[in-house]
């Protein structure tokens, strides 16, 4: 594919295309005509070599991949999740349980990119339509049939997958987050809403019949799931170490095993359950399937130390912080303990709402940085406390020294949880990405 929308990337005969999505492509031009482009397709501007001047170079791109490419990828049944909270693990345990029945699998989200194993990271949750062309491309390559991929509200607010027909659109659920961006809750499931309208005809629509927001997305033919009235109904479970849940699905009571801890996986499985029986995956199956798979990596990862349990998880919104306390309350036997931070440049009504439910909920808190961006580390964490109504908390900016700090505090059977980063190896400091991984830090004071 000799077109690109980074300059950096352009090598010596390429189309270079200047994208105005989140960053101006027209101030790249230059730098990707020095880099080898002969053609600039842009929406103004006179250059030195070939130029094609369009009204708006999105629709141009989209419709570009499309009348070239589309055909290689249409015989892929793509399967897309959105959400606030899920996205993830609900795509990693469907990719696993596709692949482990024998339907290659490709997964396209948070983690990176996947097919047999990782292939690389991506810097998007969703990332550039030109970029899942060419994942997409090598995927019917490698003979996948299936691809889950996590479909942002970001990616569809800025069309990075128009054009694309999907087999299954999920729904997991609507929380505060990204109001930055989206600035009301009604704009951001409007936003997430875009993705059921690319459904194929004969595609089907899951949705958590139990969010508030569920109406955006619900109709007649999809299927449901949740605690309430539903297709797959959630009747019952109980968390020591397993959940074991049981579901109602089109009337008919199984009960389930799995690994992963907390009524909000429940949900998570659940959703894979309802594409499964949906495929006509045999009841027994599936409950042999749902007991072997396992969450990714910085989802509820947990960490033996003596008698204590740390557990690292990428829970950075107030409705993912309060799911995971409260998962961990159901088995915990001693203190929580929990390191937690907030965003820079990002959403600030949220800082004290999780600031809240950290203190609330937990034994003690320790604040400290996350991702500050271009803010200072101590006026977030001034946001996060302004108001607050209790004092089991201190303040630690320096990240590390936090999580140390939380390890110390540990006693006889007592829980840590660090949480906001999981997976993701580096802070984002100013405009640099530095090397910092929670689970690293955490290993390494174990092993001194």
């Amino acid at each position: 594919m000799n077109i690109k929308v980074d300059s950096r990337k352009v090598v010596e005969g390429d189309t270079f295309l200047a994208l105005t999505t989140y960053n101006d492509g027209h101030k790249y031009i230059i730098d990707a005509i020095n880099n080898g482009a002969k053609k600039i397709i842009a929406s103004k501007g006179a250059y030195n070599v070939e130029t094609i001047l369009v009204p708006d170079t999105k629709d141009y791109l989209i419709n570009h991949l499309k009348n070239n490419y589309y055909n290689q990828i249409k015989d892929l049944k793509l399967i897309g999740i959105t959400g606030t909270n899920g996205k993830t693990t609900t795509s990693y345990l469907l990719w696993q349980a596709l692949n482990k029945l024998g339907h290659k699998c490709a997964y396209i989200g948070t983690i990176g990119f996947y097919i047999e194993e990782k292939v690389k990271d991506l810097p998007n949750t969703t990332p550039e339509i030109i970029d899942i062309y060419e994942m997409l491309i090598e995927c019917t390559e490698q003979n996948c049939e299936y691809v889950v991929m996590e479909v942002s509200s970001h990616a569809l607010s800025q069309r990075r997958v128009d054009g694309l027909l999907f087999d299954y659109c999920l729904f997991t659920n609507l929380t505060e987050d990204h109001l930055d961006y989206h600035k009301n809750m009604e704009n951001y499931a409007l936003a997430k809403q875009k993705l059921f309208n690319m459904l194929k005809d004969k595609g089907k629509g899951i949705i958590n019949i139990d969010d508030k927001y569920y109406n955006y997305f619900f109709k007649d033919n999809f299927i449901s799931y949740g605690f309430k009235d539903s297709n797959l109904q959630i009747l019952n479970y109980d968390i020591n170490f397993k959940n074991n849940f049981t579901l109602s699905i089109n009337g008919k009571k199984y009960d389930f095993e799995s690994n992963l801890l907390g009524t909000y996986n429940i949900y998570n499985m659940t959703a894979v359950i309802s594409i499964l029986n949906d495929l006509k995956v045999d009841i027994e199956i599936i409950r042999y399937l749902v007991s072997t798979l396992k969450s990714p990596t910085g989802r509820m990862e947990i960490i033996e130390y003596n008698t204590n349990k740390i557990i690292v998880d990428y829970a950075h919104t107030p409705d993912a912080v309060e799911n995971i306390i409260n998962a961990t309350k159901e088995f915990s036997k001693g203190n929580i303990i929990v390191v937690l931070g907030c965003g820079g440049n990002r959403d600030k009504n949220k800082r004290p709402i999780m600031a809240r439910i950290a203190t609330s909920l937990t034994d003690w808190a320790i604040f400290t940085s996350d991702n500050p961006r271009d803010e200072d580390p101590t006026e977030i964490i001034n946001d996060m406390i302004d108001n607050l109504d209790f004092y089991n908390y201190e303040i630690e900016t320096n990240r590390e020294k936090a999580i140390i700090k939380g390890i110390q505090k540990l006693d006889k059977n007592d829980i840590l949880l660090v949480l906001g980063k999981g997976h993701e190896t580096y802070q984002i400091i100013k405009d640099e990405r530095i090397h910092f991984d929670d689970k690293e830090k955490i290993l390494e004071f174990i092993r001194r």
